[in-house]
């Protein structure tokens, strides 16, 4: 596996999946008294979002994501050494979703494979993750799928409802050669938390603290939302700083930012907060809505569909949301 100096992980593929049902503002704008389906687009940015079934769960579309992944023939399901699955939408608390989609995909045994329950930080968390396991030789390719279902949290009666969306996405994680033989770097990172704020985003009844008489789920999604802006408007740019710093790097440096798609309020306000040009900004969410943990790597997959993702470009990559939670990080595009 040769030492950890000459092992660089990066990422080296990304698919999405997205349930077929589609929700448009007009059907959210029925239940929503005072908001028509304009005012829901010029508020949030989306158009569109797409919700599982009654009886589709975050390990289903975390299985058609990989799947997808798969068919691009780049590696086959006995290749994976490390599954990982950032969910807060688990199919059962036990046992852990990873394991559901490892059965279901026909990963080898000899796989390590667990669950980490993260939201719209989640993606970078798990790029984090993957290349410590990596670039300490505990395998050669990670599969970090990113999968929720957070319709099955929410009111339609409730305005929050028109910001999520339903998806999973499944990055290839690989260890190449050092710096020297070309391979694309991840890093470094920021991570932060605020636990003060876990109460501003919950999904009460979710588990095993209220659950209702009969010990089913009572889960019902709650955002305080001029709190939530708040933190990401404080947070989000000391964050972009931290790693700029620590990188050694302006933001002329960087030529692509891809945040978090919480919605276009948030995004326009960072924007320009931070003094990013429109051009090396990405908004990717019209048509996806806030995915949570999938919004970043959706957004990469499109970016590079579209072509503004070259080998050798430097994306800035920053999540931020529940918990309170963020991180950034750095990827070179291979």
């Amino acid at each position: 596996m040769g030492s950890v100096a000459e092992k660089q992980a990066g990422i080296v593929a990304i698919r999405s999946y997205l349930p077929e049902g589609v929700v448009d503002n007009q059907v959210l704008a029925a239940s929503l008294q005072g908001w028509t389906a304009e005012q829901i687009h010029a508020k949030t940015g989306i158009l569109t979002r797409h919700w599982a079934t009654e009886d589709e769960c975050a390990s289903d579309l975390a299985v058609k994501a990989a799947q997808r992944l798969f068919a691009g023939h780049l590696c086959n399901p006995e290749d994976i050494d490390i599954l990982m699955v950032c969910t807060q939408s688990p199919d059962y608390l036990l046992p852990a979703t990873a394991c559901l989609v490892h059965g279901r995909l026909g990963l080898r045994t000899e796989c390590l494979a667990f669950d980490f329950n993260l939201g719209c930080a989640g993606y970078v968390y798990g790029l984090a993750i993957a290349k410590s396991l990596l670039e300490r030789g505990l395998g050669s390719r990670a599969l970090l799928i990113t999968a929720d279902t957070y319709s099955k949290f929410l009111d339609t009666g409730d305005r929050n409802a028109t910001l999520f969306g339903d998806a999973a996405a499944a990055s290839l994680i690989a260890c190449g050669e050092g710096a020297d033989g070309g391979a694309p770097g991840i890093g470094p990172f920021v991570f932060g938390t605020d636990g003060s704020g876990a109460t501003d985003l919950m999904a009460p009844g979710s588990a095993c603290r209220r659950m209702a008489a009969d010990g089913s789920s009572t889960a019902k999604f709650f955002m305080d939302g001029p709190k939530v802006l708040a933190f990401t408007l404080r947070r989000v740019p000391e964050a972009v700083e931290a790693l700029l710093s620590r990188a050694g790097l302006t933001l002329h440096d960087v030529d692509l930012f891809v945040m978090h798609q919480a919605n276009r309020f948030i995004l326009d306000n960072l924007q320009r907060k931070l003094g990013i040009p429109r051009e090396k900004f990405t908004i990717a969410m019209e048509q996806t809505g806030n995915t949570v943990s999938s919004s970043i790597p959706l957004a990469l997959e499109a970016e590079a569909a579209q072509g503004r993702l070259r080998p050798g470009s430097r994306v800035m990559l920053v999540g931020f949301g529940v918990g309170y939670s963020w991180a950034a990080c750095l990827v070179t595009w291979r």
